[in-house]
Formats: C-alpha cells, structure tokens, sequence
C-alpha cells in the first residue's frame, strides 16, 4: 500500500507594470483586507501548457490580459502550502507545488470594478527596498537592531546581515531582494513568519503582508527583473511606444529603487543602439523640450541584444 502524499500543482503570477514614480504588481484583494496574487490550479484536462493555464487564472481573477510572461521559480517548500480555498479539488494532505510566473505589462489598465483586483505599489510590500532617495528610515529605526539583536554573536548570523543590508562596510545590492526577505522571516520580523509559527522578541517590522508564500514569490519576481535588466532588454517592455531618456530612466529607478547618474545612463543607452529619436518633442515641461524615442524592436528580433547599464549616482555606491 503507497503512503505516497498526493500532488498538485499551482500557478501564480507576478504581473508587473511600472512608471517614473512606482513599480507596480496586480493584485488580488483578499478576505479581511489581505492581499495575494493572481492564483490557481493547473488544470492538464483544460490547459495545454502551463502558461496557458496562469493566463486563464490571470484573466478570470483580474480581467487583465498578461503580455510578456517568463517562467519564474517553483516552490515547492513544506509548511508553505497555497490556501486550500485557492486549489478547491486539492486532497487535503495534498502537497502543493507553485510555479511562480514573471509577467510584464506597458500599461497599468484600470481593472474592473466587477474583479476583486488592484495594483499595488510594491514597496508597500518592501519599503525597505526603495533606497531613490537614501536608505529608508525603517531599516536604521527598524530591521537594523531588530536582526543584530537576532542576530546577536552568532557570526554567520551577523555576516548574513552585513552582507543582505549592506550594513558596515559591506554595499547595498539591489538585487538581493528575495535575500532579505528569507532573513527578515527567519529573524521572525516578517508578519508571515509571525504567522507561520515564528517567535522573535521584536514586532514585524513595516511591510504590508500577503497570504501564504506569495510575499516571497513577489520578492523573487523583483530579484529576477532587477538583475534582469542589467542584461536583457526587458526594460522596454515595460515603457509606452514612446517616452524620453529622462522618462526612461525614472522608470529604471523606480524598478532598481535606486537613482542612477544622468549623463553616464543616456551615454549607455545611446550607444546601445536601442532606441533612436523620433524628432518630436516634449513640451509640457516647462524647460528645454526634450526628444521622444522609441525602442528599435527590430534591433531586438535580429540580434541577442543586452541590457542597459544602471550606473549609481556616487552618493548610491
């Protein structure tokens, strides 16, 4: 007789839009306030792939339709199941894997107001990620004696710290997203850990949290498009059919939370051959009107073009 734990498997989506102020991830609005992300079963007799399967559930929880959409990570750690509300026919033992998705958008559509969906700035979720103007108040009020306390003389402990925060001489990396989060609910300090069993002898620290596991998918996602960035062209398919330099940079920053040095970012993205001038110009500003361009997307389709360079501003290293 098999004692073998049933299997299902889910699928989530982190579907990103951004703009020169925030980044954006849709997501679903949830019983007693919380939030999560567009979630369902993969369902082998209906979806053919399971790409097609998470557009479905995209499209049937948020009435948003994803454009670009990549694989993201799968999840498959015990004690970390999905809600059995989210995975109806799920056997109640069932052991529930989630393959998180990566989805990018160039307009932030209004939804509906017939779907329980909205998008959400993501540092609601990450203050502590959002660095465009200093290193935010929470991790030096907040995060930093809570994990050193934590972390107490335990030195790996205390090197972890150092190296996911930046703290002492040890830089900032911005894409370490995933990394502090994993510190944070170990430490006890994410709400979700709170929930999932966790003591620790300070509060959650700020962030708003998200059912289950889905607050680490989230993490994940910007971990992945941060690095993303700095070598794939994925950043134009987040922008308009036309934007300026000034536009696109912001739009960076806001992704990166982090302010990037002006000229050194246009020299990069000039001689990238990425995008070419469409000899209109912006004048609404007030100053010198600025260029529209566009991304030359057939540059894209004929070459393995690579990602723009991000440098920080030297107040930022």
């Amino acid at each position: 007789m098999s004692n073998s734990q049933p299997i299902m498997v889910g699928l989530s989506a982190v579907v990103v839009a951004a703009d020169a102020l925030s980044p954006f991830a849709l997501v679903t609005r949830l019983r007693e306030g919380r939030s999560g992300l567009p979630f369902g079963a993969f369902d082998p007799a209906n979806h053919r792939t399971m790409e097609q399967g998470l557009r479905d559930w995209v499209h049937t929880q948020t009435g948003f339709e994803p454009g670009y959409v990549e694989q993201l990570y799968t999840f498959a750690d015990h004690g970390r199941e999905l809600p059995k509300a989210d995975m109806a026919n799920a056997p109640d033992n069932a052991r529930i894997i989630s393959v998180g998705y990566l989805g990018l958008t160039p307009q932030r559509t209004e939804i509906d107001g017939a779907f329980d969906a909205v998008w959400r700035d993501w540092y609601r979720f990450f203050p502590w990620e959002d660095h465009r103007n200093g290193p935010p108040l929470v991790i030096e009020e907040e995060i930093k004696p809570a994990l050193y306390e934590w972390a107490d003389d335990n030195l790996n402990r205390r090197e972890r710290v150092k190296l996911a925060f930046g703290f002492e001489d040890a830089l900032w990396i911005e894409e370490r997203v995933l990394e502090r989060y994993e510190l944070l609910y170990e430490a006890g300090l994410a709400a979700e850990s709170v929930r999932d069993g966790t003591s620790c002898n300070s509060a959650p620290v700020s962030g708003q949290s998200m059912i289950s596991d889905h607050r680490r998918i989230l993490a994940t996602a910007i971990s992945r498009l941060r690095g993303k960035i700095k070598y794939r062209p994925v950043i134009f398919e987040l922008t308009s059919d036309k934007f300026t330099l000034f536009e696109l940079q912001q739009t960076v920053e806001s992704l990166l939370g982090r302010t990037l040095h002006k000229q050194n970012f246009r020299r990069s993205i000039e001689k990238s051959e990425l995008v070419e001038g469409l000899g209109e110009y912006e004048t609404t500003t007030g100053g010198r009107p600025a260029e529209f361009f566009r991304c030359r997307r057939e540059t894209l389709r004929k070459t393995i073009a690579s990602g723009i360079a991000t440098p920080h501003k030297k107040r930022d290293i």
